[in-house]
């Protein structure tokens, strides 16, 4: 069933009813599928898209771009030393300005608020690329891959394992609660999600079906999940928590103890990326020189294993990308 998301800002999957992103996953099998066999048409063509990046990426920038060269629009990076955002030019005039040239707007920064503002002020559709609160575009692709190797998300076991205060725990519950899941945030009681947030997932899964668990318990957490995920345990702009980070997640690392504890031979291991699984990094040699660890929130064992769906999850964003840009273009 079509719906009509034309206008519509893509700032957090709160906006959305499970309809309306079945909607846009399905639209991304579509867009997806057209890809791979030839035959995708250029239903952005003529559209200018400015893709604002106060953080930078590799797989969010990646994605919008390919994105929109694959649908004939043309996307301008814009990175924080090419504009004034908030600190020469308000939030609301840029917003005003780029309305007026621009058919929609990406926008991956630090506040949620910034992207609020640029979608009441700018006139055009703005799409969240990562702010502190949330990241959507983000869960649309684990849950395209979920479907992918499993073939439906209603009732699908998924254990969030790490930090579960950040954006993307916070995207997954409200995502996991809308479409029906049995989610879970496996966390320090230190980490635990918003009240808030937790309160209108429930509210929201008593609608769907879906049930949201917080606990600190990692054996009752993960038991019997198809899926496992988990996140850097330190976001970009705060490293300065390693030392309280690795004191409190040491023993939420995804490795294959955990997976086996599922008790699911076929159990999928997601991660948004980048991932400390090794010592490769300039970031991985210095935790592994101050704090001794090889890896941080997953092992090579696991990430490197027939249960990781990383590289399926990374390819995924451009394909949800693209629904999302089309939808609402």
């Amino acid at each position: 069933m079509p719906f009509n998301l034309k206008g519509r800002s893509f700032l957090t999957l709160r906006d959305f009813t499970p309809q309306e992103i079945g909607y846009l996953l399905g639209l991304s099998e579509e867009l997806k599928k057209a890809k791979y066999i030839g035959t995708e048409k250029k239903n952005l063509k003529g559209k200018n898209v400015a893709l604002i990046f106060e953080k930078p990426s590799t797989r969010t920038r990646c994605a919008f771009v390919v994105a929109c060269i694959d649908q004939g629009a043309h996307g301008e990076y814009l990175g924080k030393g090419d504009i004034q955002l908030g600190k020469k030019e308000s939030v609301e005039d840029t917003a005003k300005v780029l309305g007026r040239m621009f058919d929609g707007i990406e926008f991956r920064g630090f506040k949620h608020e910034t992207a609020e503002l640029l979608a009441l002020h700018s006139g055009v559709p703005v799409w969240n690329g990562l702010t502190d609160l949330y990241h959507p575009t983000q869960v649309l692709a684990d849950f395209l891959t979920i479907k992918e190797r499993i073939g439906y998300l209603k009732g699908i076991a998924f254990a969030y394992v790490g930090d579960g205060r950040n954006n993307v725990a916070n995207s997954l519950m409200i995502g996991a609660a809308k479409m029906g899941l049995d989610f879970r945030v496996v966390t320090p009681k230190e980490l635990f999600p918003a009240e808030e947030l937790v309160a209108y997932c429930r509210q929201e899964a008593a609608q769907t079906g879906a049930s949201v668990t917080v606990t600190d318990n990692i054996k009752s957490g993960v038991k019997g999940c198809h899926v496992l995920y988990t996140d850097v345990w330190v976001s970009m702009g705060e490293e300065d928590l390693y030392d309280q980070r690795i004191k409190l997640l040491r023993d939420y690392q995804v490795n294959m103890d955990m997976i086996r504890a599922t008790g699911r031979e076929n159990c999928i291991f997601l991660h948004c990326l980048p991932a400390f699984h090794d010592t490769n990094t300039t970031t991985g040699k210095e935790i592994f020189e101050k704090y001794g660890l090889k890896e941080m929130e997953v092992t090579d064992e696991v990430f490197r294993s027939k249960h990781s769906a990383v590289f399926d999850e990374a390819e995924n964003r451009v394909h949800t990308i693209k629904a999302v840009m089309v939808a609402t273009l």
